[in-house]
């Protein structure tokens, strides 16, 4: 079983995001859990959320790249559900061994994230807080699933990064 925390503030404007999920959307072994279409009110029911990812064998992370880090949404949900007890410290073992994938996309293309580009610094700049946040409540971090230019992305490149999400996700389902 994969959780899948798609956190996308505006998911009908969404086509990189949507894309990703339409492609694993399917996949028998995946529950989706949309932060922004269950919480919209940013009252995040913990328990629902801590039973989802503890029945989990992998977490996914699916969301576009906000300031440099993950939407608000995503953030409360890190504070809400990854607390002490549960995600880390003292008895915290729920999560520990269960592999997290985080797939993120960005406005920027990949030179925009490069110290030439707009950026001015290359995109594994911005993992250290996510991986952190991964590592310390004991999960094995992925490689990160990005696609950049999320806005501009040609047709085929994005249905190329969607074939190669579904590809990652259905990696996670063997392990």
């Amino acid at each position: 079983m994969i959780t899948l925390i798609h956190a996308h503030p505006y998911p009908a404007r969404s086509r990189a995001v949507a894309a990703l999920l339409a492609a694993v959307r399917d996949l028998r072994n995946v529950e989706v859990r949309s932060l922004y279409s269950l919480y919209p009110d940013f009252d995040i029911d913990a328990a629902a959320e801590r039973g989802a990812v503890g029945r989990a064998t992998a977490l996914v992370l699916l969301h576009p790249l906000y300031w440099y880090t993950t939407p608000a949404l995503l953030k409360h949900w890190f504070d809400t559900v990854l607390t002490k007890g549960f995600a880390y410290g003292e008895g915290g073992t729920a999560l520990h061994g269960k592999t997290c994938l985080w797939a993120v996309t960005t406005g920027g293309d990949m030179h925009a994230f490069s110290e030439s580009g707009r950026h001015q610094y290359p995109f594994a700049t911005f993992t250290p807080v996510v991986e952190q946040t991964v590592r310390y409540c004991g999960m094995t971090w992925a490689e990160p699933f990005v696609v950049h230019g999320a806005h501009q992305i040609a047709d085929a490149e994005l249905a190329d990064a969607a074939a190669g999400f579904r590809k990652r996700v259905q990696a996670l389902e063997a392990t």
